[in-house]
């Protein structure tokens, strides 16, 4: 992502977290993490986040959703002796739109961005609102969409090891890769 536009799109991130109430050092505003998982249009396909701790236990995050954008169907996988990540989604603000594995819900309130539905096998809806939160076990497929207004999300797990998460989605990549 061009530098302009990743400036540009902290500074909306920004917003969303002062309207949640979310306080962040300096440095936390500084180091916000924009995923655009490589497919270069982040206001469909991507995640800004702010990783406050992760040691070999334990790990919590804050994550925006633009509004209707989504973070792709992926899980945590097991690695070598240990469990996956467990994590658990608490909405702060706006409304998230979780699928997971389980029985597809009929009549969905969100959809994979238009193109590449091939990549989204999960469609059992979890509808968080502000103040509810779901754990979302190990090796579990999932995906995430930000309402009308976005959402802001709070995230509790286990180790995170991103760079290790499954994408249904072959072209995804986790880590960003810089751009002048």
């Amino acid at each position: 992502m061009k530098f302009e536009k990743h400036k540009k799109l902290r500074a909306k991130i920004l917003r969303y977290f002062d309207r949640a109430g979310i306080a962040l050092t300096s440095v936390e505003r500084k180091n916000i993490e924009i995923a655009d998982f490589g497919l270069k249009n982040v206001e469909k396909t991507g995640l800004q986040l702010v990783t406050y701790i992760n040691t070999e236990r334990v790990c919590a995050k804050e994550m925006v959703l633009l509004p209707h954008q989504t973070c792709p169907e992926h899980r945590h996988p097991d690695l070598e002796k240990e469990l996956g990540k467990e994590e658990t989604f608490r909405c702060r603000k706006g409304k998230v739109y979780l699928y997971v594995e389980g029985e597809e819900t009929k009549g969905r309130k969100a959809h994979p961005p238009k193109g590449d539905e091939a990549y989204y096998t999960v469609y059992h809806e979890i509808v968080l609102k502000e103040g509810e939160q779901y754990i979302i076990y190990p090796s579990i497929l999932h995906w995430f969409q930000g309402g009308k207004d976005g959402a802001v999300i709070s995230e509790f797990s286990t180790k995170s090891t991103d760079e290790a998460d499954v994408f249904t989605d072959p072209r995804i990549k986790r880590i960003p890769e810089a751009e002048a």
